[in-house]
């Protein structure tokens, strides 16, 4: 159970404009987002940051979600992780990847740009500053903007599953 209520959407006309916008951008109302809707600036500052790094990105999907998920097994952040499993399978990440992605280091399943997203992702979540050789590693395969990208959704991830763990926001049903 949430340790803070759910904010109630029709509120007001602020939070009822916002939940409908959020419905329009994901679909649904999820209960990240009813617990964000708490703080309006707050819920529409995350929405405009996680459509920017999940929807107008240069960075190919499939690196950006196996670093979700990556992200979300170091945390034991299952909501997240399951919550992205689909659009992991939906941007070409085979399922052999999904499972291999908890001891991704002994596994043959992931390519050099993977294996090197895959370090970096570790680095950046379990210790924040980053050696250079674990940086160096990405430099074959991305360009400024991608590198930026992917730092950036590694540090989105890290704040979404920090906020879902700490709060302990139910599943979506």
């Amino acid at each position: 159970m949430a340790r803070i209520p759910y904010a109630e959407e029709n509120q007001n006309e602020d939070v009822a404009a916002l939940a409908a916008q959020i419905r329009k951008e994901r679909g649904k109302l999820h209960n990240l987002y009813r617990m964000l809707l708490n703080s309006p600036p707050v819920a529409r500052g995350w929405l405009n940051l996680l459509t920017a790094v999940r929807q107008q990105c240069k960075l190919a999907g499939r690196y950006r979600e196996i670093s979700i998920l990556r992200v979300a097994i170091i945390n034991g952040a299952e909501y997240e992780y399951g919550s992205h499993i689909p659009f992991a399978l939906k941007e070409g990440v085979t399922q052999q990847k999904i499972d291999a992605l908890r001891d991704w280091q002994k596994s043959n399943a992931f390519d050099a740009a993977e294996r090197a997203v895959l370090g970096y992702t570790d680095s950046m979540t379990k210790e924040i500053r980053v050696p250079d050789n674990v940086f160096d590693a990405l430099r074959p395969h991305f360009d400024a903007r991608e590198l930026t990208e992917l730092t950036a959704t590694i540090a989105a991830y890290n704040l979404v599953s920090r906020f879902l763990e700490a709060v302990q926001i139910d599943h979506d049903t």
